[in-house]
């Protein structure tokens, strides 16, 4: 199923304002929270990561060849959130969900616990 471009302009205007709420939130909200420096630095590369792939998915939107082709968009999307999805799990969710998503969430090779 192929994104229509606008369908993909509204996912990248959505991860980007997500991206830009979320790292507020991190750079605020997580010190009130009582979470560990390094914690907050992943949160951080978490939300540039999302911000940097809702500006691509703006450009693919507007690429004649890009926004109609069925993988580029979905492929990004998906792997923008699970990537940042993931991050943004470790660092708030409880131990059972950092058990369940440590080994898979790539932060310079492993997320401290």
């Amino acid at each position: 199923m192929a994104f229509s471009p606008a369908t993909i302009w509204r996912i990248g205007a959505a991860y980007g304002f997500t991206a830009v709420s979320l790292g507020a939130f991190g750079a605020h909200g997580l010190q009130k929270r009582n979470i560990d420096p390094k914690s907050i630095k992943n949160w951080e590369t978490a939300s540039a990561y999302l911000l940097m792939h809702g500006i691509v998915l703006l450009g693919v939107s507007m690429h004649p060849r890009f926004s109609r082709t069925k993988a580029t968009a979905p492929l990004i999307a998906g792997g923008a959130l699970l990537f940042s999805g993931s991050i943004y799990g470790l660092v708030l969710g409880s131990p059972s969900v950092k058990r369940v998503l440590g080994p898979i969430t790539p932060i310079g090779g492993k997320f401290s616990h």
